[in-house]
């Protein structure tokens, strides 16, 4: 059992399961054929989308408020409640999408980093942007890449889901960095940045400005976290040698991932950053989750089911062989 000093949470390694004989799901992995332009595809550029909205013929990235949002900004408040058991209260937010490049049959794996410098600024340009609307308590910026992650469009893009509270998964890391700093008076991130750069058991890559390891608690087969090795809370703070720093990363990290299996790797991918509420927050550091199924090949996903649906999570393969296959083809 690991512990995940991050949510609090603990997850079961189990390293001898992946002797056991599979004969669970192995699908298809279509060829990746699309073209630079698809005349059909809602994100490309100068295209109707299905709102009837017509898309400029952008150049670099193009933004967007989602035609089918999960959240809107006038949603009238208030709550509603019987008991302790029965409770629920308005949510007020905002959802975008953000195209990272007008070319349809790109993915930041096969962007360079002076491709997705342009994503970082405006991840930068929209969290400070959003973020100061007082209704916006938190912005979540994320991209899920392949339809096994329910990505409705290949073409390269990510959104931002922004809401008055803070969601669920980072009000635990937020609970669990303040508790840290109390108990130790430093940063937990800053702690164990430091703490796997000096082990390099599970260190992915590294640059002057961020490092990609595979957590000691990491649940997914080759889930990765990307911390900032300065201390800072969230993009808009990063100086411009640190959002090109950023940009390396993530041009190196997703590239491995594709080269695992020889396919276009599937992830959930998202930032994790301080409140936007108006309140310090001295202790939170800005990192980034990449939450991948596969597991042993380009067709054989992981699932949460079972146990680790109704128990605890558990992985077969051991966070350092993970981080070992992952910095060899960084």
């Amino acid at each position: 059992m690991r512990f995940n000093a991050l949510t609090g949470e603990w997850v079961l390694v189990s390293p001898h399961r992946t002797k056991r004989p599979w004969s669970g799901q192995v699908e298809d992995v279509p060829p990746d054929t699309r073209p630079e332009h698809d005349p059909g595809c809602y994100l490309c550029p100068g295209n109707t989308r299905a709102d009837g909205s017509v898309n400029p013929t952008y150049q670099s990235t193009y933004v967007f408020d989602n035609d089918f949002a999960a959240l809107l900004p006038d949603t009238p408040e208030g709550e509603v409640g019987d008991g302790d058991l029965l409770l629920a209260s308005a949510e007020q937010g905002l959802c975008r999408v953000i195209c990272f490049s007008p070319k349809h049959n790109l993915t930041l794996a096969q962007m360079t980093p002076e491709q997705i410098l342009p994503v970082v600024n405006v991840w930068a340009e929209q969290t400070a942007e959003i973020g100061a609307r007082p209704e916006i308590g938190y912005v979540q910026v994320f991209e899920n890449k392949g339809a096994m992650m329910g990505c409705s469009n290949p073409h390269p893009h990510g959104q931002i889901w922004a809401t008055r509270h803070v969601p669920n998964e980072p009000a635990k890391e937020l609970a669990r960095q303040k508790a840290y700093q109390r108990k130790h008076g430093s940063c937990l991130l800053c702690d164990y940045a430091a703490l796997e750069l000096k082990k390099r058991q599970r260190v992915v890559c590294a640059n002057r400005h961020f490092v990609a390891v595979v957590p000691f608690w990491a649940c997914w087969p080759y889930e990765t976290l990307v911390i900032s090795r300065a201390h800072c809370a969230d993009i808009p703070s990063l100086t411009p040698a640190q959002r090109r720093g950023m940009a390396e990363m993530l041009s190196t990290l997703t590239a491995a991932y594709d080269r695992i299996f020889g396919v276009s790797f599937p992830y959930s991918m998202g930032w994790h950053q301080q409140p936007t509420d108006g309140r310090a927050y001295p202790f939170w550091h800005l990192h980034a989750h990449f939450y991948p199924p596969l597991l042993r090949s380009a067709t054989v996903r992981k699932f949460m089911v079972g146990f680790e649906m109704l128990g605890t999570p558990q992985r077969d393969i051991t966070p350092e062989a993970a981080a070992g296959t992952l910095r060899e083809l960084a």
